[in-house]
């Protein structure tokens, strides 16, 4: 589990096509306090270290997961959101966030509103129905408010400090964005199915 506050932006630096795809990605996480086998959300997806060095980790990513997120676009040199597991007692300052990717949603139009940063973002049909106003989602793996909701539209306002920490100062439109809806929201719709 993960709470959508990056701890670190991380830089690909090698990608290696095998049966699945292995990346080697930099960062800035003493990695000699991360186990091998320990969970890390890269741009929003739980990926598992297969093996480190003092500033980098692999990850192996499976041909469904490339397939489900914005991952085939990966380049090297590419800046990555990043997010160690959530440990017992760690502060919940996000929403939680289980590091599965529901879909990809499409940056649609941005607009500069003072210092920040108004992006609308367009999610699938199948997802826009558990996104609403001032409920929580995870986009790139980062915990997020949504301000409006209009159809399959809706509004995030990106603040200066979120744009300096995470890779949202990058955001373009046309961009395709991990999206993991808030898990409560999956859940009551459930609920209201089965009513």
């Amino acid at each position: 589990m993960f709470t959508g506050i990056i701890t670190d932006v991380g830089r690909v630096q090698a990608l290696d096509k095998r049966g699945d795809l292995r990346a080697r990605i930099g960062t800035g996480y003493d990695m000699a306090g991360v186990d091998m086998g320990a969970s890390i959300a890269c741009d929003g997806v739980c990926l598992t270290v297969v093996d480190k060095g003092a500033d980098w980790f692999d990850v192996d990513i499976s041909a469904e997961t490339v397939s489900k997120t914005n991952l085939d676009g990966w380049t090297e040199g590419r800046r990555v959101n990043l997010e160690r597991a959530l440990k017992v007692g760690d502060e919940l300052g996000g929403h939680i966030v289980s590091g599965h990717v529901d879909g990809l949603a499409e940056v649609v139009a941005m607009a500069d509103e003072g210092d920040s940063t108004r992006v609308t973002l367009r999610a699938p049909e199948s997802l826009a129905k558990f996104i609403a106003p001032k409920g929580s989602v995870a986009l790139n793996g980062t915990s997020l408010t949504v301000n409006e909701v209009e159809g399959c539209d809706f509004g995030i306002n990106f603040i200066p400090h979120t744009k300096e920490v995470t890779t949202w100062g990058d955001v373009a439109l046309g961009d395709r964005v991990n999206l993991e809806i808030d898990t409560l929201a999956r859940y009551v719709a459930r609920l209201n199915e089965m009513g």
